[in-house]
């Protein structure tokens, strides 16, 4: 949350915990999916995979979906999503 979008709080500040990044190259389609070093430190073995099993699913619905909506548009230049 940012100072800005928290009315309720003088003193608020973003963290980023957690990225999905979708990124194209032509017609190949990537994602990707990041932790925030000191969650990742901070969670026991079992809570990690947990995460990194539902991150799996959240990066392959997200990368197909992607893939699935540049398909039926015109080209476009390589980028992030």
């Amino acid at each position: 949350m940012t100072p800005s979008s928290n009315k309720a709080t003088d003193s608020g500040w973003d963290v980023e915990l957690l990225r999905v990044l979708v990124s194209r190259t032509g017609t190949q389609v990537e994602a990707q999916w990041a932790i925030h070093p000191q969650l990742k430190h901070d969670l026991l073995p079992k809570e990690w995979q947990e995460v990194t099993d539902l991150m799996a699913k959240v990066t392959d619905i997200v990368g197909n979906r992607f893939s699935e909506t540049l398909s039926n548009v015109d080209p476009m230049p390589p980028g992030h999503a």
